[in-house]
């Protein structure tokens, strides 16, 4: 058993800290096992893993993607060559989308009558990809939201806004070119799935169809699952016989303040088993 957070964004996507200092971070909480999943990309993967190295913390190499099946399903990838094709290859086209996908969002917030200027937008990035909570900052620094959540709400998360990713792979190439690519496979957050929220059963028939694609595992710790939630999915997680992870899903205080680092004692041995140079230790 190892002490874990599996799910844990930089400034690679639309995290506050750099890949090091978040490493610095999670050795700080006493975590010994780190995946960084940035949205749509692996940049900062190897400066975490450098940081690791330095610091006596083993970081597996990690990536979240959006799947278009349904509002917020996501799928996590875990322990994939830094070269793994075909997955750098869907990658890259993930960048390019996201990439003009904030003139998009700029675009969507003028017609609402927010007019966040992009330039403040863009340097709160850092030269990453600019990401949701990026905007959500600058609306709530220029008045037209009152706290980070109404930016979402309103704005940020709503079907309206979600039909401007029409770019988005389903949940079967995700798996599948994950799996292709060296790696291994997790069914993010399961309650944040738009229909799994409006009605709790479809959940199983959906990681039945997931399983069947070679979902590997659910993440059953998360900080917003509630002890019910957790049971619930511990117990499909054994049924389907997935394995178990979980994530904080930290993005930083600023950006997420309700998605603290967390540790989790769970077993991790399956992630290397087989897979490419996934992860680093000193």
């Amino acid at each position: 058993m190892s002490i874990v957070d599996l799910h844990t964004h930089s400034t690679a996507s639309d995290g506050q800290y750099a890949p090091s200092e978040l490493v610095a971070l999670a050795k700080e909480r006493g975590i010994e096992v780190l995946a960084l999943t940035d949205h749509d990309n692996i940049d900062g993967v190897e400066e975490a893993m450098r940081a690791g190295r330095e610091l006596g913390l083993r970081v597996i190499r990690g990536v979240e993607i959006s799947a278009a099946d349904h509002l917020n399903l996501h799928i996590l990838g875990y322990g994939f060559p830094a070269d793994a094709e075909p997955l750098s290859g869907m990658i890259a086209r993930l960048k390019a989308g996201r990439s003009s996908r904030k003139h998009r969002i700029h675009e969507y917030l003028r017609g609402k009558g927010i007019d966040v200027p992009l330039r403040e937008v863009e340097e709160l990035a850092k030269g990453g990809v600019v990401g949701r909570p990026h905007f959500a900052h600058v609306m709530l620094a220029h008045g037209y939201v009152s706290q980070r959540k109404e930016a979402f709400d309103l704005y940020l998360d709503t079907p309206e806004f979600h039909s401007l990713d029409n770019r988005k792979p389903s949940a079967e190439e995700c798996i599948k070119t994950i799996k292709a690519s060296g790696g291994r496979v997790s069914l993010a957050h399961p309650y944040q799935i738009e229909f799994v929220r409006q009605d709790e059963r479809q959940l199983e028939p959906l990681l039945r169809r997931l399983t069947g694609y070679g979902l590997d595992a659910l993440e059953c710790y998360y900080p917003k699952h509630t002890p019910q939630q957790q049971a619930e999915y511990l117990a499909l997680a054994e049924k389907y016989d997935l394995q178990v992870t979980g994530g904080s899903d930290f993005h930083g205080e600023r950006n997420k303040p309700d998605h603290p680092l967390a540790a989790w004692s769970l077993e991790v041995d399956w992630l290397f088993e087989g897979a490419g140079q996934s992860f680093t230790t000193a």
